[in-house]
């Protein structure tokens, strides 16, 4: 099994409970391309069950089309086919590291100069 991570814009995550089952998918916006999508591509992955709902509550904490990082583990499917399971989501910060401004030091208040001209 490998794990990797992608950045892409954040749509929305659904619990379905069933019996005893919980089926959760976070859904996310891809480029469409053009011949049998416009606008944004719609794709679900569903959300590993030992995380479930962890992921489902972080949903709450993002807005449509803010991008995130999702990590996920990529399972041998059927056919030759890998199954993504969502095991984080997070927010992708959108300022580069380089480009933050560092932490500039105080500087202590300047005492005023005392005055020469009075006498």
């Amino acid at each position: 099994m490998a794990r990797s991570t992608m950045e892409v814009a954040f749509l929305g995550t659904q619990m379905t409970q069933v019996d005893d089952a919980k089926y959760a998918k976070i859904f996310y916006g891809d480029d469409p391309d053009g011949k049998s999508e416009h606008g944004l591509s719609i794709i679900g992955m569903a959300i590993s069950e030992d995380v479930a709902d962890e992921v489902f509550a972080a949903g709450a904490h993002f807005d449509p089309l803010q991008k995130v990082r999702i990590t996920f583990d990529v399972a041998r499917g059927g056919q030759n086919k890998g199954k993504n399971l969502a095991l984080h989501i997070e927010a992708v910060d959108q300022r580069p590291a380089s480009r933050q401004q560092p932490h500039s030091p105080q500087r202590p208040a300047q005492q005023p100069a005392p005055d020469s001209a009075k006498s």
